[in-house]
């Protein structure tokens, strides 16, 4: 099966107006390395940008804090169809990637070092929108459901094959099948191809203002995650090659001082001054009108955390939900899938109050 088999609503692609990426990576060296003092430029593939998730990074930009810190920071979304952020990133056409942590251990799995260098989120972000008579309040009810998720192989593949192994439910039990976000979910539910979709904002918004479904499961919220996968579940993270990293260390430093003060923004202004300083096609379009956004913002605002730092107990969780379903084993060495180094410094430079405890070297 493909990775995204089916198209979105032209509404949500309005953000393909950042441009397509180019084959090649950006050279972000050439200013670090010849002293010229002048600012480095990296390639940013978001894996949504216009998800309540993944909001951070438009947030920054339009704030001014990358231009701020001393870097210019090209974005750019995966597209329907095309590559995913995180295989963008490993082909070396992009920088960093904004996906999922859970990604540096599949990368370690398949022998390549990514890493997470500031940590958005402490939980996915994400709700299992079921319709009314699916039956579906815990994984233990997936068995013969058929469930929607972003598309095979993605992250929220994965939880749905995870929350269904915590109650004794195979992979097998149950089908899946990619149904990106949006209008396509919708569809999904609508049409009774699936029972329930695994989707985040602003497309659960949709979702409950159509009475399409409800949220059966909760994954939007740190506590939600909690108490659904078991602990802290970081999601949201910018990506990179360790080894971009190791000779990109100013131009990285610079990326993560920006969105730590974004973050920082984010924990200290309302969901509507949020969306106020986010482009009208994000907050505003067929699916939802500006105040459904603000209401789910509001709601889920919570996932973010407002310093970066990728949170104590997060990184051995993560593993743990990867090793049930048979992604990952125990000898995955999480200290070499993240670091505080970055987000630490920027809170200390910046003089910012940290709240996160972080994660050691074993996570």
């Amino acid at each position: 099966m493909s990775r995204r088999p089916v198209a979105v609503a032209a509404s949500l692609l309005t953000v393909l107006a950042l441009g397509a990426v180019s084959a090649c990576s950006s050279n972000s060296s050439t200013s670090e390395e010849s002293g010229s003092g002048s600012v480095p430029t990296v390639k940013l593939m978001v894996g949504g940008i216009d998800k309540q998730i993944y909001l951070p990074y438009e947030l920054a930009q339009n704030l001014g804090f990358y231009k701020k810190y001393g870097v210019n920071v090209s974005l750019s979304t995966e597209q329907q169809g095309g590559l995913g952020a995180e295989d963008a990133l490993a082909s070396g056409q992009v920088d960093m990637a904004g996906a999922w942590y859970v990604h540096t251990i599949d990368f370690q799995v398949k022998g390549k070092a990514v890493e997470g260098i500031v940590q958005l989120s402490g939980a996915p972000g994400e709700r299992e929108m079921c319709v009314p008579k699916s039956g579906v309040h815990s994984g233990a009810d997936f068995k013969g459901k058929t469930l929607g998720v972003t598309d095979i192989g993605s992250g929220t593949d994965m939880l749905t094959q995870f929350m269904g192994a915590q109650k004794g439910v195979k992979a097998n039990q149950f089908s899946r099948i990619g149904v990106s976000q949006g209008a396509t979910a919708i569809a999904a539910l609508l049409n009774g191809k699936t029972a329930c979709v695994m989707t985040t904002q602003p497309t659960v918004a949709a979702i409950e203002k159509k009475g399409i479904g409800a949220s059966a499961i909760d994954l939007a919220t740190t506590a939600g995650a909690k108490e659904a996968l078991g602990g802290t579940w970081p999601a949201a993270t910018v990506l990179a090659q360790t080894s971009w990293v190791n000779s990109h260390k100013d131009a990285a430093q610079k990326v993560v001082d920006a969105l730590v003060a974004t973050m920082h923004w984010i924990n200290t202004h309302s969901a509507a001054d949020i969306a106020n300083k986010l482009p009208q096609s994000y907050v505003s379009n067929q699916l939802v009108t500006k105040a459904d956004y603000i209401k789910a913002l509001d709601q889920d605002k919570g996932q973010f955390l407002p310093d970066g730092i990728m949170p104590a107990g997060g990184p051995k969780t993560v593993l743990a939900s990867e090793e049930l379903v048979g992604h990952a084993t125990s000898s995955v060495n999480l200290g070499t899938t993240f670091t505080n180094e970055f987000a630490l410094k920027a809170n200390k430079t910046e003089g910012f109050k940290t709240t996160t405890t972080p994660a050691g070297q074993n996570g």
